[in-house]
């Protein structure tokens, strides 16, 4: 089972090219899909660590070295977009301006997030208290990482601060428009005003 998975990355992982390589990819992504049908078919609190090993037929410690905590199962792209959001600083081009491409990135990360199949799994959420703080520990993480690709940027002359205010704005922008009525219309709301902040900045 493959669904809309939250804090996706924005584009396909690339296909590893090496035999261990996507036999390894293959097994993570095999207990991410089984934990998440498991979750969403009992219930996120009655699944444990043991149930979805031995669904996926994958030992305990196979699992964990997938995967550092059962919350992490939820959100098994984690790694995949803090990636592709820093990137969206690191790799652009020399003369694209920063913010629209962060703006592109949140853009596809919330069509991702908003697809069809994807309300069951944000209301698993909402439910769990522990889905919930870990959500909110990922995102801080994630800012902290967009903030420093952005302090370390030569091409930027804003101080750290500015750096780190405008990188939580940018990741709250995704939790914010994704409970919009129209995701992608708010994106370009909230995007409107980071752009102004950081003019200002």
């Amino acid at each position: 089972m493959t669904a809309p998975q939250p804090m996706s990355a924005t584009t396909p992982t690339p296909t590893p090219t090496g035999r261990r390589e996507r036999k390894k990819a293959a097994t993570r992504q095999k207990i991410a899909d089984t934990a998440l049908r498991l979750f969403l078919e009992r219930g996120y609190e009655a699944v444990g660590i043991r149930d979805v090993a031995a669904e996926a037929d994958v030992a305990v410690t196979t699992l964990f070295s997938h995967f550092a905590a059962k919350e992490a199962l939820v959100f098994e792209q984690d790694d995949s977009f803090e990636q592709r959001l820093t990137q969206a600083v690191t790799d652009r081009a020399p003369d694209e301006p920063l913010i629209p491409a962060l703006r592109r990135e949140i853009h596809a990360m919330v069509r991702h997030c908003t697809a069809d199949g994807s309300a069951p799994i944000y209301r698993m959420i909402d439910e769990s208290r522990a889905l919930r703080e870990y959500e909110e520990s990922m995102r801080l993480r994630h800012a902290e990482s967009l903030a420093t690709a952005l302090v370390d940027d030569p091409g930027l002359a804003q101080s750290a601060t500015a750096c780190r205010t405008i990188a939580r704005f940018v990741i709250d922008a995704y939790a914010l428009a994704r409970e919009a009525a129209d995701p992608q219309a708010a994106v370009d709301e909230i995007f409107q005003m980071i752009e102004a902040a950081w003019k200002v900045a």
